[in-house]
């Protein structure tokens, strides 16, 4: 239980150091603005909610709870690289 936490976690802070790079890039060219602001930081929040709430919920003595917090976001972005690698290897034709 222990390394699935610690597997989960890294997977789930590599979701949101993904998203972190894309909202930094989108300041960078403009594409971050004052329209879709609000969406940017509910995303944001919630990544730092499931990423560091799991931390917390560890080192409160949960660790159940804490490894379930994480694959929330660990599952999702695994199916999602699985996904990208699919389609790198298989070159699938769209039309």
């Amino acid at each position: 239980m222990r390394v699935w936490f610690w597997i989960s976690w890294g997977i789930g802070a590599t979701v949101t150091a993904i998203f972190v790079y894309f909202f930094l890039a989108g300041l960078a060219d403009g594409t971050v603005s004052a329209f879709n602001i609000a969406l940017w930081a509910a995303i944001l929040l919630g990544l730092t909610v499931v990423t560091g709430g799991s931390l917390w919920l560890k080192k409160a003595g949960h660790p159940g709870p804490a490894t379930v917090l994480t694959s929330l976001l660990s599952l999702p972005g695994l199916l999602a690289a699985l996904f990208f690698l699919v389609v790198l290897i298989a070159h699938p034709r769209w039309n």
